[in-house]
């Protein structure tokens, strides 16, 4: 046999080795990253799940704290119309939701389905026109998430409260902050058909479990503690 080959023969034959036990490594490993980003996705409504959404809002506010919106969504009178037209027309004004909410967050944003019918959104806005340019992308939030849903029995009325809390008027960017003054704008105004900004006290309220304390639901959560 020529030298040579009896040189390059235990190389290929550890080259094929290492091949071989590489190949389902490297087999698990998409496997692994596909099973990490379908778990990380809502099915229903396309939206990141909680933990994923949080970590990409504040990678997004940590670099854009001063262009930037946090916003929370609920929708109106969600059971009512579970219990009224069934879950699956619930289901389709779930699915359109998450949709508009991404649609409308754009590629510099994230929506992530905080559970049941509550939604929150992180994006970045073109400040240099001033707070007009918050106010239109608010007016058009509001317009987008009142708009009637198709359904196989005809379009289905819907309605959303939104919250809001802006960053750079509030001179904080940690993402658990926000939410919490958002969640207190959205309940004061969620009766009146409109979106609220948070206030700097807003920040202060009391939380129960990291949710606001009074909030429906969380009597039962500070009996308990």
């Amino acid at each position: 046999m020529d030298p040579a080959t009896r040189i390059a023969s235990p190389i290929g034959q550890r080259a094929l080795i290492i091949t071989t036990l590489a190949v389902p490594l490297t087999g698990w490993t998409v496997h692994a990253l596909t099973l990490h980003r379908r778990l990380a996705v809502d099915p229903l409504t396309k939206a990141q799940r909680r933990a994923a959404f949080e970590r990409r809002a504040q990678h997004l506010l940590a670099r854009h704290h001063k262009d930037s919106l946090v916003c929370l969504v609920d929708l109106d009178n969600f059971k009512g119309l579970n219990d009224s037209r069934g879950h699956a027309a619930g289901d389709q004004v779930l699915a359109a939701t998450g949709a508009r909410l991404t649609h409308w967050a754009g590629p510099h944003g994230v929506v992530g389905r905080l559970g049941g019918d509550e939604f929150a959104v992180a994006t970045r806005v073109d400040t240099r026109a001033g707070n007009e340019a918050m106010e239109q992308r608010l007016t058009e939030l509001m317009g987008v998430l009142h708009q009637p849903v198709p359904t196989e029995t005809g379009p289905l009325a819907v309605a959303a409260s939104v919250g809001t809390a802006a960053p750079g008027y509030l001179g904080i960017h940690a993402l658990p902050a926000l939410l919490r003054g958002a969640d207190v704008s959205m309940y004061r105004t969620k009766h009146s058909g409109r979106y609220g900004w948070a206030e700097i006290e807003d920040l202060q309220t009391p939380t129960v479990n990291g949710r606001r304390a009074g909030r429906p639901g969380i009597a039962l959560l500070e009996r308990a503690a």
